[in-house]
């Protein structure tokens, strides 16, 4: 798998008789030591030889998330959904918890070795090269995060320097130090690392970095957030990349069309569905993500419901003869970050956009409230140093919100380093 993994598909035919090839192999390995998932191959008439690709849509339910974690509940510590028995297993990582408890993944050496092809990908297609040296400012937690990526790239002969326990500006002057090139973190805080470097008068100017890799968040293809990054990076160039623990990493930007995410179809397929229905949307409209991992064998998910909104875009195959599964707009929401404005479907990636596109905002933070049946919601601003007028760019940022998403929200001005700042996934959007 980790060899397939890499090849590059000419045609949607060769990438569907390749899926369906992983796919036999997947499903043959499961059964009977799967005990999370052979009963159900088993009622779905999948424990023998599969026919095709619609056969398998046809015939296996969806994965939901919930049953995962009330199997995970039922059988702890690690849930039933573990092919091999617990001695081939070598890794460990867990999710984010950012809805609920958080789930335990192992994975065995070979399933690991697949993720880190797929990372590769995603390096090549960023333009990393050996001769990069490469930070991570990254905490090196539990959770997946950069783990696979860090490994994919020391395979490739890069210099990997990690950055967990380190502060801010010490992370700076580790990238200065070492002229690192490439640099990982979220979205979000390669915007904190430049206002950090702005406030202890370190000129990012200097440094050597080319390209910025973000992941965690769906930042990387929000325009105002690249664009912000880029400009306080003088020019350094953003990458995104999104992937889930429990999958692995799943995609990497087009070269050619910043802002779409590429999923890495030898290595999952891939299903664009109606969140109520279940049924595959029509070309151009919003579904939910649904995916099956094709190599993880020793942890899968097959029909995973990811929860993550996506847009197909089909404009790249005609334009660029990339014939995988491309994402516009990269990730645009997830169904559970969803809330309703006075019947208004409001996500946090297009109030992001808005926010972001004012660089006077340092940070901010989205607070929604009900009141009797109706929910509000309030944005909180924090205004950079230099921003002199900072109700005036309150009145600005209500002004743009109206026009562009017809929403009437309040903007409040908080004064300088009163919100939270975030290394990992921020959490800007708060129940009160």
């Amino acid at each position: 798998m980790a060899a397939l993994a890499q090849r590059c598909f000419q045609t949607r035919d060769a990438i569907a008789r390749h899926q369906l090839l992983a796919l036999r192999r997947l499903l043959g390995e499961l059964v009977p030591g799967n005990r999370f998932y052979t009963p159900i191959l088993r009622k779905a008439g999948l424990d023998g030889n599969l026919g095709s690709l619609e056969e398998f849509f046809e015939r296996m339910p969806l994965t939901e998330k919930a049953a995962v974690v009330e199997d995970h509940h039922r059988n702890p510590p690690y849930g039933t959904n573990l092919t091999y028995p617990l001695s081939r297993y070598s890794r460990y990582n867990q999710t984010s918890a950012t809805s609920g408890a958080p789930l335990r993944w192992l994975d065995t050496r070979e399933s690991w070795q697949w993720m880190l092809e797929n990372w590769k990908q995603v390096l090549r297609a960023a333009g990393v090269e050996p001769s990069d040296c490469l930070y991570f400012a990254f905490s090196f937690g539990p959770f997946l995060g950069f783990w696979t990526a860090m490994e994919a790239a020391a395979q490739l002969e890069c210099l990997c320097i990690p950055g967990g326990g380190v502060s801010s500006l010490g992370r700076l002057e580790a990238i200065e130090a070492n002229r690192a090139t490439v640099l990982f973190c979220t979205p979000t805080y390669a915007l904190r690392l430049a206002e950090v470097a702005a406030a202890e008068h370190v000129d990012l100017a200097r440094l050597a970095i080319r390209r910025i890799i973000v992941a965690g968040e769906p930042g990387g293809s929000v325009p105002a957030v690249r664009e912000a990054i880029e400009s306080r990076w003088c020019g350094a160039r953003v990458f995104d990349h999104h992937g889930m623990t429990e999958v692995g990493p799943v995609s990497y930007q087009c070269p050619e069309r910043p802002g779409t995410l590429m999923v890495i179809e030898s290595s999952y397929v891939a299903e664009i569905l109606d969140p109520a229905t279940g049924r595959p949307v029509a070309p151009g409209e919003t579904g939910e993500l649904v995916l099956t991992t094709l190599g993880r064998l020793g942890s899968p998910l097959i029909r995973y419901r990811t929860g993550d909104l996506v847009c197909e875009d089909r404009e790249i195959a005609n334009r660029y003869g990339r014939h995988e599964l491309a994402l516009k707009g990269g990730i645009l929401g997830r169904l559970d970050d969803m809330v309703l404005i006075r019947g208004m479907n409001v996500y946090p990636g297009a109030i992001e956009e808005v926010v972001r596109s004012f660089p006077e905002v340092s940070e901010y933070r989205c607070e929604v409230r009900r009141e009797g049946a109706m929910a509000e919601l309030r944005i909180q601003v924090e205004p950079a140093p230099l921003c002199k007028d900072g109700d005036g760019l309150a009145r600005r940022i209500e002004a743009r919100l109206r026009s562009q998403s017809n929403l009437r929200v309040p903007v409040v001005v908080c004064p300088p380093g009163t919100l939270p700042r975030f290394e990992m996934k921020a959490r800007r959007w708060v129940r009160v």
